[in-house]
């Protein structure tokens, strides 16, 4: 049960992170203010450090992962291009970002719930990606 649990919780981690890089990516272009470039870099280089640090954990249990649901990767680019191209504000990056990071937050959340048998290492990679998506969550504040 251990380690199906674990393997789950970081097949999920892995998920939130592709579709968390992927939605950064989507609107480092269209950021205006330098602090708020300068967080979602920062955010891009964190995520991509527990995304290293979460596929040497897979690779112990010769696991590759899993790629986000693609309904919701088609949800999420839809809504964030509709929203930039009526509104190429900060603002409007703000709140995507603070609703995907609020969105992961919960995810999350609810997967370290739902498999508590997870072995300390995965639960500590989905804390550490917990915190990622709070700080810039923080962070985004400031230009809603």
């Amino acid at each position: 049960m251990v380690e199906q649990d674990t393997v789950k919780l970081l097949r999920e981690c892995d998920a939130g992170i592709k579709m968390g890089v992927s939605a950064l990516d989507e609107v480092m272009e269209y950021a205006h203010s330098s602090d708020m470039r300068k967080y979602l870099q920062d955010s891009t280089e964190e995520n991509q450090k527990l995304q290293d640090d979460l596929q040497k954990v897979l690779a112990d249990y010769h696991d590759n992962g899993k790629e986000p649901n693609p309904i919701a990767s088609g949800m999420s680019w839809l809504k964030t291009n509709v929203k930039l191209k009526m509104d190429e504000s900060d603002s409007t990056i703000a709140e995507l970002m603070t609703d995907g990071c609020n969105m992961g937050i919960k995810s999350l959340s609810r997967y370290m719930n739902q498999y508590k048998a997870a072995d300390e290492r995965s639960k500590d990679l989905a804390k550490r990606l917990i915190k990622a998506e709070e700080k810039l969550s923080q962070n985004m504040r400031q230009f809603l």
